[in-house]
């Protein structure tokens, strides 16, 4: 009787180290990038496609950050409201079309927000947005 082994088949190549390495170094990338400051990101752009449009479109726009702990900043410096409410009423004097934008954090306190809000309308605000670009639960 003559016994007869089937030929050795050719080692598989598994995916899932390759996958595993993907993943870790995904991971490795999105925890040490950086991030842009977002006051880099214009955030209106005025149209240009009437001439009665372009002349009510805000030509200046400030935008004002608030912190997870409600500190305020705005473009890079940390104010106080009463610091904010005077900055805002000289920018006012300068360009009476002035739009604010406050981007609160997510988990920015409320009463920091009604503070800001607060500001912006003594100083005399008339175009006030809030942004809105996290969702805590």
């Amino acid at each position: 009787m003559n016994l007869r082994r089937p030929p050795p088949q050719g080692a598989l190549i598994s995916l899932v180290p390759m996958i595993d390495v993907m993943l870790i170094l995904l991971v490795f990338f999105m925890v040490t990038s950086t991030y842009l400051n977002l006051d880099m990101i214009p955030a209106v752009r005025p149209s240009n496609e009437g001439t009665s449009q372009a002349s009510a479109a805000p030509e200046g726009t400030i935008m004002v950050r608030l912190g997870a702990d409600g500190a305020t900043v705005v473009q890079g410096t940390a104010l106080d409201p009463v610091a904010l409410g005077q900055r805002l009423s000289q920018d006012l004097a300068k360009e009476p079309l002035m739009q604010v934008l406050i981007l609160p954090s997510g988990a920015a306190p409320t009463q920091a927000l009604i503070s800001v809000m607060d500001a912006a309308a003594t100083a005399g605000v008339q175009r006030l947005r809030v942004l809105r670009l996290e969702a805590q639960p």
